[in-house]
Parts: structure tokens; sequence; C-alpha cells
């Protein structure tokens, strides 16, 4: 039976029929068609698709959503739907008895519709139960349900118009109501239904909306339009955030790849039997000296051995494949969509040609063409979030994976990888894997691509396409050539870059240094030279990515022009029409894509699979063997015949260790530096590799090790230590690690916030913390690894008898301390004493002491030096110059917070203003900045005018099979292309070259505005944001900003151009692109404002997880001690979830924008193609050829322009930052023009201060007031007074870093501020507080050799070598700067606290070397020891910034005042 007799009884109704569907004026299909096909389909398409989409329901159980009204219309329409088809089945049968004849398909289609409708209600449900919102599967079942639907309703309705008589009512009714019954399906289908019981979107405070989406809501990403409206409003901040999706979180994602890592580990062991000698002590027989008989006994056991390295690329297949492979589907759906587009120009060119065509057709062509290319734009997008969102889980889990391990690596391990390169996994070779993930499917795709375009290329040219693919064929080693190049100047960039940073990092860490000595422009020049170096390297990049632009930009034309070529010079007969060229045009543009990303993602999967390596080398380390230490045990702390090494290969660094210590002990491990003590320490802690024998401790340990470990939180934070708070303990532990005067100076108390690695507490602070810690936690073992040596004497001697003595808070439990100070041993209840690596005495004080072994000597050598402790621990000043200290700290740290939070708000407000642009184009040059605009416009003009050249072409009369003026048209097609590639090229360098003259300029103009900034500008700005404006905004300025302006104004010409064609083409247009352009520009405004500060609220929250990071692996020992690695973990990953809270809304808004342009594109495309179609009467095929191969590249421009112009938004406020400093206030001029100051001044020396007062800001008091002094040539002054008292800041009243608020400063008779800085500051010398600027070692030789000849004839040969020893060690800025004094050989020297930092013989070198050096120089000294002046002509007392006694110190002595206090406190009276 064929099919047109299952339709007709008698074939009347034939199954087809061309005449009645395509060439007619009102096409039709047959009834025949109607009641199989278009009934079949969406029963074919549900029961294809339903087996699958049951197992998948059954595998992801989201919950159970209880009946709604939603759900109940949607079953009462399903079964409502059902009973109609069964009515219209039964009518049938109905007919049939009544003895009409009725053809098989009118009982076949409605039962197969009846059954599908059942099985869709049945659906309905099981996707109720299984915790479905909203189904894609359905929404397409209604969808396709109704289309099929709508042309039998149109059929149906014609029908009853032309032929009312033949109406079947029943069926028509039923009709009827089926179709309103699928209307309303699809229609509840659209809608998303309550969240399922116990889901993370109820308990959540602030649930991401995706998940209870919509289905259509989800493919056109509208879900994320709420954030956006916020963020439009005002500036995103983070409670505006959505939570994570539960599979996207840590918890879910780490713990996965973790387990198939260890799959694919545990693939690559074997087992094999290895032989083990254990010694075992023998119960009673001994030798003769009481040592026990050793015997051994052979153990057999089984290890495990590496026989390859397992696969992290496995592991992660594993993991994230399934999910990832939904992407493939999607990017091949889009590929063979993309091919649409070629192929509908062709019939749309076809049917302009055809004038007999129906005008139908070209409406039927423009409508599928709009939605090919929305259906391509919807997957494409889709398939971009499947690939950032596997991204994103990837980089989580890797980062998670690392940390874990970080927490569990052994010593030896540790130090394969330094904590940069650990932290670096975690953020570059993560990130490469993320960036990898969106292209790699590429890597079929590409040649997918390429072998549909040269397919369809060949149907439409034959063979001379091979001309245009060899062309492209030869572009791509040109490319790669070009690539690599690249890549050794940037590498040589990086290294210029690199030195030119640190070099500045010094210059800003020693400013003040480069201010007293009037160094500003020889660093300046030094910094520029760098800096050209840097540029020169530069500038031969910017001539090598002209050439790529070039290749990259030309390529398409060159290709068209070789084919096009080659196929009317082949055969006279092939005629170029608009069909043939504007669809091979269509061709060549899809295949430029693939073939230029191809070379991309090969040297990006290169770079993540060295960083696959890296990876899988870090996880592959040892880890620390848990069962190092024995738990419970049966003593407190045991260690049995113990040998340890901190790596396998090692030998033991510890031998022979055989030590038990009873419960409640206080037990002291004393030795020599190197002795192993700490390492004694680690052994019990597990943390070193067990040779031999066995470790055993009983209860919860504590560990305080030598580097206090501070943790970035508050005080409290770091005492309580993740325990819970309990009050009055923790106000007894607070006290007795006496931190209460400490929390009183803090601002905070004990709230106040520690930075990194404790940096506002003094080491001693830092130290108390660790003890408070470990005291806090309440455990049954401390072990102490010197922790007093880091505090004050009698601040140590407070926590010992608090804390760890006898009657400390710690009695009763086991201690072991490893200590230094002598006078803490007689209260221990054992002692050890360690030689070597071993345990060579043990026993109480007394008992050692008399055995004069070890011990002994060992006290010997530390009873002079402690003494010599004791008597310099300070009592009252100290604490006083601490709470000095701590306010100065805090005043400062608030500024600079005040300054920071400024800073970062500037960055983060609204639009760059266009003064911005003006600023950079002026850094340009405006001659060259409008050329490089002129020549753009030469560029796109010529590419236009050869491309509506090609449309004549087309347009060419055939005569006798023939175009008769080929030749000419083909050469003037060629010209057209070569004044392209030149105003390519040309505008390219232009570009290029003009980025290169603005960042020369900005950088010079920042660099000499920043040295001309006076010393309160660097206290106020962080070193951090100077050094960032030098690093990061320049290189932005550098590299960054022309390439973007390139690609900026290629793509604003190119949509420009677009919008011309079309508009020439179909003038209709002109009336859709307003509108369009300004839903473009409002959809645009709308993403930058959110995008911005999502970028912002991302970069914010990164930094968080590598400051944690670093902290744990500094603390790792510490945290393993306490058992705290599953708190860590969770906070480590609390704060990757943080990170991802950002980045996962931006990735959404980026789809949200693409999608909403690539629909304005679609419309260009759609409008283009409409209004062709209504003028094909006055249209040429190749102007409309022309017209919409251009329409279909719109879509691609729109998204580049959005793209770059907020990237250019984004990187153009680095200029803004520059210019900055332009604005900030300057120092004096450093030469006046017309200097009158005689060459060698100042002759004598001779200072005169009258009435002279500072203040170090204007809304500060004077910091000194009323000084007026009289110092006659070569005297030596001294200069003294409490801290705080005004020393230093008459010596930067002397040198102008603080010009003066009252009276003046004479020098040989000259006013000093009249003076321009430099003259003054070069002519007098310094020998500073604060030693910074470390200057090479070469300049040192030469400054050695003076040294030397100055002062050979005047030291011994001993002294001189030892000041050449100091200067190569670096090891005393002083010295170096007393070097520096002795060059310059001024006729007036100062001296701040010089030597107040040095041991005692340094100190009477120099000043031996200043008494004979500079006897005829006025000597000025800031002196801390007062036995240096004892001997100078006079002393200056000054006291609260005022004068208070200037005589010679023997008068001053018998004067009884400040100073003969002074000095008797000195011990000097």
């Amino acid at each position: 039976m064929g099919i047109d007799s299952f339709c007709s009884l008698d074939g009347s109704d034939p199954f087809w029929d061309w005449n009645r569907t395509w060439q007619t004026h009102n096409p039709d299909l047959t009834p025949c068609f109607q009641n199989t096909v278009l009934v079949w389909i969406p029963c074919l398409y549900l029961w294809l698709f339903a087996p699958f989409y049951i197992l998948y329901l059954k595998r992801n159980d989201r919950g159970y959503i209880c009946m709604t009204h939603l759900n109940r219309a949607k079953t009462v329409i399903g079964f409502t739907l059902w009973l109609i088809c069964w009515a219209d089945v039964f009518y049938s049968f109905w007919e049939r008895s009544h003895g009409a004849a009725i053809a098989p398909v009118y009982l076949v289609s409605p039962t197969m519709l009846g059954v599908t409708m059942l099985l869709a209600t049945f659906l309905i449900q099981y996707e109720r139960m299984k915790g479905v919102q909203s189904s894609g599967v359905m929404l397409n079942f209604w969808l396709i349900a109704i289309v099929c639907a709508t042309v039998t309703f149109r059929s149906k309705i014609l029908h009853a118009l032309n032929e009312p008589a033949s109406v079947n009512v029943f069926k028509y009714t039923t009709f009827y109501i089926y179709y309103t019954m699928l209307l309303i399906s699809l229609i509840l289908a659209c809608l998303s239904d309550q969240p399922p019981l116990f889901s993370q979107a109820v308990k959540d405070s602030n649930p991401c909306p995706e998940s209870g989406a919509s289905f259509l809501s989800r493919i056109t990403f509208w879900w994320i339009t709420g954030l956006m409206v916020t963020g439009y409003k005002r500036p995103l901040e983070e409670k505006d955030l959505w939570s994570l999706n539960t599979e996207d979180k840590s918890q879910r994602v780490v713990p996965q790849l973790v387990r198939r890592w260890d799959q694919e580990c545990n693939k690559v062991k074997r087992p094999v039997d290895k032989t083990l000698y254990s010694p075992k002590r023998a119960a009673r027989g001994e030798k003769k000296d009481g040592q026990p008989i050793e015997e051994s006994e052979i153990l057999l056991a089984k290890t495990l051995q590496k026989t390859g390295e397992p696969s992290l690329f496995c592991a992660l297949c594993r993991t994230f494949g399934p999910y990832f492979l939904v992407s493939s589907l999607y990017k091949i759906i889009h590929d063979i969509l993309m091919f649409v587009g070629p192929e509908i120009l062709r019939l749309l060119i076809q049917f302009v040609n055809d004038s007999s065509a129906p005008t139908w057709h070209g409406y039927f062509y423009t409508t599928l063409l709009f939605v090919c290319t929305c259906v391509q734009t919807l997957i494409l997008q889709k398939y971009f979030h499947v690939c950032f969102v596997t991204g994103m889980r990837l980089r989580t889990a890797i980062v998670g994976a690392v940390y874990r391990k970080a927490l569990v690596i052994t010593n030896a391990a540790r130090r394969t990888s330094t904590v940069g390169e650990i932290v670096n996994l975690m953020s570059v070779d993560a990130q490469r894997f993320m960036d990898l993930i969106t292209y790699i499917n590429m890597i079929w795709s590409a040649p997918l691509q390429v072998i549909l375009a040269l397919y369809f290329l060949w149907q439409n040219l034959g063979p001379s396409v091979l001309a245009g693919v060899a062309v492209m064929v030869l572009m791509v080693p040109v490319n790669a050539v070009i690539a690599m190049k690249t890549k050794t100047y940037q590498v040589a960039q990086m290294k210029s870059k690199d030195n030119r940073i640190k070099l500045m990092n010094e210059v800003l860490n020693g400013i003040k240094v480069l201010k007293l000595y009037a160094w500003e422009l020889a660093f300046k020049d030094k910094v520029s030279a760098i800096r050209e170096s840097e540029l020169r390297v530069l500038k031969k990049t910017a001539y090598l990515g002209a050439v790529s632009t070039f290749t990259w930009v030309c390529a398409p034309f060159l290709v068209a022009l070789s084919t096009f070529a080659v196929y009317v010079l082949m055969d006279e007969h092939n005629i170029l029409d608009a069909q043939k060229a504007f669809v091979s045009l269509a061709l060549f543009n899809i295949l430029r894509f693939p073939l230029n990303m191809l070379p991309m993602v090969i040297s990006s999967m290169v770079q993540a699979s060295v960083s696959m390596k890296r990876l899988r080398v870090f996880l592959s380390h040892e880890e620390l063997d848990e069962d190092n230490v024995e738990r419970p045990a049966i003593t407190a702390c045991e260690i049995v015949d113990g040998a340890f090494s901190w790596s396998k290969d090692d030998s033991p660094t510890l031998k022979r260790i055989h030590v038990r210590i009873p419960e409640g002990a206080l037990v002291a491990v004393v030795g020599h530096v190197g002795s192993g003590k700490s390492s004694l320490l680690s052994a019990l802690l597990g943390e070193m590799q067990k040779q031999e024998g066995s470790v055993s401790i009983k209860g919860s340990v504590a560990y305080v090790p030598q580097q206090a470990w501070i943790q970035n939180a508050t005080l409290k934070d770091n005492i309580l230590f993740g325990r819970d708070a309990k009050d009055s303990w923790y106000q007894k532990v607070v006290e007795a690690c006496a931190l209460l005067p400490d929390l009183e100076i803090l601002p905070g108390g004990d709230l106040t916030e520690i930075g990194e690695k404790g940096v506002n507490l003094s080491g001693g602070q830092k130290q108390r913390v660790s003890v408070a810690r470990a005291i806090y936690c309440n455990c049954a073992v401390y072990l102490l690894d010197d922790p007093l040596s880091a505090v004050d004497a009698h601040v140590g001697k407070h926590i010992f008898e608090k804390v760890i003595g006898p009657q400390g808070l710690l009695q009763g439990r086991t201690r072991v301390l490893v200590t230094h100070g002598l006078s803490f041993l007689p209260q221990a209840d054992l002692i050890l004493v360690m030689v070597d690596g071993e345990i060579t005495e043990m026993g109480s004080y007394t008992e050692l002491l008399g055995r004069q072994g070890a011990f002994a000597e060992f006290l010997r050598t530390y009873t002079n030096t402690e003494q010599e402790e004791v008597e310099e621990s300070v009592g009252g000043e100290a604490g006083l110059l601490i709470s000095e200290l701590l306010s100065c700290f805090h005043a400062s740290a608030k500024s600079t917070e005040a300054a920071r939070l400024t800073e970062a708000d500037k960055a983060n407000t609204g639009r760059v203003k266009l003064s911005v642009f003006w600023e950079y184009m002026k850094a340009i040059g405006l001659p060259l900045s409008i050329f490089s605009i002129f020549l753009f416009f030469c560029h796109h003009l010529s590419s236009l005018g050869s491309n509506y050249w090609l449309s004549l072409w087309t347009d060419d009369p055939v005569i006798n099979n023939t175009q008769p003026n080929r030749e000419m048209r083909l050469g003037v097609y060629g010209a057209l292309g070569l004044t392209q590639g030149i105003a390519v090229f040309c505008y390219s360098v232009a570009v290029s070259v003009g980025g290169i003259l603005a960042s020369r300029y900005l950088h010079q103009t920042m660099l000499y505005n920043v040295l001309r900034s006076p010393m309160s500008f660097f206290e106020r700005t962080p070193s951090g944001n100077l050094v960032n404006r030098f690093a990061k905004e320049t290189d932005t300025i550098d590299s960054v900003i022309p390439s973007i302006i390139k690609m900026f104004m290629g793509s604003m010409f190119n949509v420009l151009g677009s919008c011309a064609v079309i508009l020439i083409a179909t003038p209709l247009v002109a009336i859709i692109i307003p509108p369009l352009g300004l839903l473009y520009f409002f959809v645009q405004r709308f993403y930058v404002a959110s995008s911005r500060q999502l970028k912002r609220l991302e970069s914010v929250s990164r930094s968080p997880v590598y400051t944690h990071f670093n902290e744990t692996l500094l603390g790792t020992s510490v945290i393993r001690a306490f058992g705290e690695q599953q708190r860590f973990i969770r906070e480590s990953d609390g704060r990757v979830d943080h990170n991802q809270k950002a980045y996962f809304p931006s990735i959404v808004a980026n789809r949200w924008l693409a999608v909403r342009l690539e629909f304005v594109g679609n419309c260009i495309v759609a409008f283009a193609a409409l209004f062709a179609v209504m003028a094909r009467d006055s249209l040429s095929p190749g102007i409309m050829g022309l017209s919409i191969s251009y329409a279909l590249q719109v879509t691609t421009y729109l998204n580049w322009l959005v793209r770059m112009s907020s990237e250019l938004e984004t990187n153009i406020v680095a200029v803004e930052k520059v210019k900055e400093y332009g604005d900030t206030e300057k120092e004096a001029e450093w030469r006046l023009e017309h200097s009158t100051l005689p060459a060698g001044w100042p002759t004598t020396g001779h200072i005169e201060i009258r009435n002279f007062g500072l203040r170090y800001r204007e809304d500060l008091e004077l910091a000194i007031s009323d000084i007026s002094v009289n110092i006659e040539g070569g005297e030596k002054v001294g200069i003294v007074g409490r801290t705080g008292a005004g020393k230093s800041s008459l010596t930067l009243g002397l040198f102008r870093i603080i010009e003066a608020a009252q009276g003046e400063i004479c020098v040989d008779g000259v006013n000093i501020a009249e003076l321009g800085l430099h003259e003054l500051r070069s002519r007098i010398t310094i020998i500073p507080q604060v030693p910074h600027l470390n200057t090479p070692k070469q300049c040192w030789g030469k400054l050695l050799l003076k040294v030397m000849h100055y002062n050979i004839s005047l030291l011994r040969k001993k002294v001189t070598n030892y000041i050449t020893k100091l200067l190569f060690m670096g090891s005393n800025n002083g010295i170096k700067y007393l070097a520096r004094a002795l060059l310059r050989k001024t006729k007036i020297l100062v001296l701040d606290e010089a030597t107040a930092a040095v041991d005692l013989e340094t100190d009477n070198l120099i000043q031996s070397t200043i008494r004979t050096q500079f006897e005829d120089c006025t000597v000025l000294t800031i002196a801390h020891r007062l036995n240096t002046i004892m001997d100078y002509t006079r002393v200056l007392v000054l006291d609260k910034g005022q004068m208070a006694e200037f005589d010679s110190p023997s008068n001053l002595t018998a004067k009884k005042g400040i100073f003969y206090k002074m000095a008797k406190d000195s011990g000097l009276v």
C-alpha cells in the first residue's frame, strides 16, 4: 500500500504536489502531507527524546515539587488533548460503521497523536516529581506541535472559505479546540514552577535565579536582567551578588577531582614486598656499662611502588568531560548552521535574477534567514556559557586540589617548589586552563568548518578555489613566524621591565636619601635609559604587529582576488556572476576565523600542557606519613631509637634519639645553634622523615614555632584560632602573655586587624600572640620552640613565671621548651642537651652541673652574653617607644588607608571623561592622531570600493557566454586591494608608533612629576600604588591600549561601512537603523555599567584567595600541629567561592549582551533582505549580494565594537591614573636659572639659624619653633634630646626637605631659602638615619679605592680591611654613607644617629675617621650615645621642639640641667 492510498482509498489525495506548494502565488500543502508528516513530526520528536530524558531525570533528582495550579492546568490540558484525539478516532469508527469509506490515515494519525499526548502528560508529572521547574524538552515539543498545526490551521481556513460545502463540522471543531489547547500548553510551558521542597533556593537568602528560571529565560539569559537593572541604577555591591549554584561550589567540585586523581595515582602503583630490620629492646640482658643489648627482628612489609606517572588529563576529563561534551554538541549544530547564511544568500540572489519566481519565495527566504541566525545566536551563546562554567569549575577544582595538597606535602617536596611557584599554580596555571577551555573545541571544529567551507566553495567555483586555499595556507606559517618572533621580543621586554621596576622600587624606598643627596636627576636618567631599551624592543614588536595586522586584514581579500583571478582567467566562459562572487565572499569570511584561530589554540594548548605537567608534578609530591607519630601513647611523649632526616635521601639530621617524657613534666632542650633542637620538636610533630624507631605522643598537641606565624585576621581571632570564645579563660591567657599593655596601645584593642605576616606588630608582640594561641587551645602537650628569644628579658621572665614555669597556667601539662635562657633551667624537671643531632646528656639541672660535660660548657658560653642582654633591656622607655611607634604607625596606616580608598574610588565612578582621550591624543601628537584616523578612513573606503566594484563587475552583461571587460575589472579590483593593504600597514604602524610616543611621554612626565614631589607626598601615598603606576598602568599604556584602539577603530568603521552599503542598496533600511542603533546603544550602556563593577568586585575578591594561600604555606606546620587542616580548607574553599560569585555573573552578563546584540544584528540582516526582496525590480543581483553579504557580517562587527569600547574604557583609565601626579604639589625648583652662588660655597661652613620653626603639615602644630643658634665654621656640634624632641626635624629644615614655617637659616651669609634645592643639597653632606638605596657593587669598588686613598695613611691596615669587608657584605649601610661623605668632602657634615645601630668597634672607627678627615668642617651630630659627643665643641639640647640648652659639654654638665640628667643615665657622669 503506497502512501497515496494510505491517505485516500481512491488515490485522489497525493502526498506531494509541486504545483500546489511551490510554483504558485498562494501555496498550500496537500491534506495527505498535513495528516501524516505534520502530525508525526512532534510525535517522533517526543518518542525519540523521552527515553533519554526519563533516564536523565532519574539520575538528576532535584527534589519533589508540590502540586501547583500551573501543574494542574498542564495536566488537565494534556488529558483534554488526549481526549480530543480519541474523539477523532471514535468519530472515524462511527463514520465507518455508517458505511463511509475512511482512509487508514484518519485512524492511525489521531491514535498516534493521542498516545503521544498521554506520554506528554506523564512526562509533565514525572518532571514535577523530579523537581524540574521548567522543561526545555516539553517547550520544544509544544513549539513543534504548534508550528506543524499552524500550517494545517491556515489550510483549513482557506478550505472553509473556498469550499464551504465540503467542511466536516465535527473534525473542524475538534481541530480548532486542539489548536487552542496547544497554544495554551505552549504558553504554560514558558512559565516556571515553584522550587522543589528542601531545595537550596528555599534556604538561601539570595539564590541564583538560574535554577528557577524558565527555559526561555535560560536560553536568552533573561534571568540576569534583574542584576543588570540594579547595576545600571547604582554601582553593584557585594550584597547584590547571588550565591553560587550548588554544582559550582568548591565542596561539590573539588572532592570529585581529588577522588579521580587518587584513582589515577592508585592505578600506577603496584605492591612490592620489602624487608625491614626493626631493632628490638631485650627485656633484661644488659651490657656491663648499663646499656641494653640490641637485637633485631626481620619484618616483611608490602609497600607500593610507582610504575609510571599518573595522568592528570584523564582525571580532569573524567571529572568535567560529561558536562563539557554538551558544549561539543552545541558547537556541531552551530558550525552546520553557519553555512545556512551563504546558502540562503545564494537562493536570494537567484530569486532576484528570476523575475518569474513568486514574491512569497523572497519573504520565505528572509524569514528562514532570520530564524536560522537567531537559533545560531542562541546555540553559540549557550555553547560559550557551558564552556565558561566548565572553566570556572576547573579553576575551582585546581585551586582546591593544590591547596589540599600543600597542607600535606613533605618538607623535602616543599623545598622543590617555592611559595611563589605554588601560588602560580593556583593563579597562572589554573587561569590558562580556564582560557583554553573556551577554545579547545576549535581543535576539531576548525577542520570541520574548513572542510565544509571548501566543499561549498568547490560547488560554487570548482578547482579555482585551490588558489585561494593556497594563499590561506601560506599565511599560516607567516603568522607562526611572527608569533615566535613576538614571543622573543616579549621576553626581552619583560626583562627590561623587571629591571626598571626593581630600580623604581629602590628609588621609592630610598627617596629620602635621594632628596638629601640631590640624586634625583641621576636616577631619573638611569630609569630613562632602561625605559629606552624597553621602548626599542616595543618598537620592533609594533612593526611585527603591523605585519601581522596586515596579513590578518588582507588575507580575505588576497584569497578572494587569487580565486576570482584564476576562475575568470582559466576559461573565458567562466562568468563571475553575483551568486558566485558574493556566496564565495561569504564563505571566505567564514573560512577566515578557523584558520586564524588554529595557531592560537595550538599555542594555548602547548601552554596548558606545560601547566598540566607542573600541576601533575606538584600533585604527585610525596605526602607526610600520618603514621609517623603513634597515638595514643603510654607516656606523654616518647621516641625510641629514632633517626630522622628532612627527606628520604638525606643522611639523618637526628640520630640515636632515645627519650621518654613523663606526663606533666617541664623539659628544657638546650644546645648550640644548629645542634638539632628545633628538629627534635619537628620529629615529635611528625614533620620529619622517620628512618628508624618509633615516636608516640599522648593527647592533643600545641606548638609554638621559632618564627611566630601570624594570620591576617584580628588579634583575637589569632589567639582563638578557630576555637569557641571563653571570655574568662581568654582574659587569663592575654594577661599571662603580657598582652594587656599592647591591647591598650592598639587602636581597636584585640579587634585590631593584624596585617599580612603581622606587619603592625613588633617581633616580641608576634611571639607573645603565638604563645597565647597555644595556651588558649588548652592541649595536653606543649612544644615550645624558643618562644622567649624574641621578647625583652623582663617580659620573657614574666611569661615564664605566668605561663611555662611550675606555677604558670600550664602547670601539670607536658611542656617541651627549647631555650637559650639559662635563668629558666633550674626550674625544669628534665634537661636534654643536644650536640650535632644527638642527645648527649639528660637529667635535672643539678645532676648535669655535676657531670662537667657538654652542659657545663654550654653554660659558660652563654652566661656572659646573657648578663649583657639583661643590662641593656630597658624598662619604661621601651614601652613608651613602642606606644609612640604604634601611634605613628596607626596615624600613617589610617592616612594610607584613606589615600588608598580615594584612589580605588577614582577608578570606579561612571564613564571615563572625554578629556582623558584628548590627553592621550595630545601625548601621541595631534598630527599623527589625525593622520592615523585618515588612514583608517582610506582603508575602509578602498575596502568598500573594491566590494562595490565587484558588484558592478558581476552585473556586467554577458555577451556570447563571456564578460568583455574582465581584465580591466580584475585589474581595478586588484589595485583597490593593494591600496587597502598599504593603508592597513600604514595605519597599523602609525597607531603603534603613536602608542610608543605616548607611552614614552607619559612615563617621562610621570617619573619627573613623582621625583619632583615633596617628601610629604611619599609619606601619604603607599609605595604599592606608585609601583603599580610604573608597572601595571605603564604596561597597559605600552601594549594594551594601542592594540585596542586599532581593533576599536576597525570595528567602528566596519559597522559604519556595512550600514552605508545597506543604505545605498536599500534606502528603506533608513527607517529601521535609527531605532536599532538606539536599542544597541542602550543595551551597551546598560551592560558596561554592571560589567565594569562586576570586574572590580571579581578582582577585589581574587587577592584574598592568594593571600590566604600564601599565609597557609608559611604556617603549614602550625596548622598540622593543631590539627586545623579541615578548618583552613573550608576557609580557602569559601574564599574561592566568594571570588567565583563575582566571576559567574560577569560571564553571564557577557552572554546576556551577546544575545541582545546579535539579535540587533540579526534584525539588520533580516531587514536588509526584506527590503531587498521588496525592491527586487529596481535592484541588480550584484548590489543585493553586496548588501546582504555585508549584513551577514554586521553581527560580528557589532559584537566586537561593544567588547572593544568597554575594553577601551576599562584600559584608558590607566592614562588618567598616570596623569594624576601632574596635579599634585611639587617641591621648590631644583636649580635656579640665574644663580649668583659663588663656586666653592660654602667656604667656611658658618651656620646661622635665626628664630627658625617648621611644621610637618599645614594642619599640625609647629614641630620645632624659635630656634636661634650661631655655629662657627669648623665647629663640632652635638644635637641631643629625648625621642620626639625635634632633633631630626632640624636637619630636615637645613636640607629644606620641609620648608621653614618661620625664621631662616643662613650658611656663609646666604639664606638657603633663596637657593635651588640641588644647589643646597649637593653642597652639604648627611649620613642619614634611614639607610636604604643599594648601589651596584662596581660603584662600591671605585668608591672604596677613593676611601682607601683617603684612609690608608691614617688607619691601620686591619681597619681598612674591616671597612672593605663591611662594604662588600653590605652589612652596614651606615658605613656606606660614611664612604659617600668622604667622597663628597663638603664643608658641612650632618650625622643623623648614624652610629646608633652599629657595634662599638665600628663606632670608634667612624668617629676617628670623622675627627681626622673632617677636622676643618662643621659637623652636626644627632647623637644617641652621648659618649660620641663628649669631646665636641658645643652641644645643643632640644626639648619639646625648642632649644633648652646650648653650650660646651663640660659647662652643661656643670649646670646640672637636662644634659646632665641624660649623661647620668648613660653612666658618663
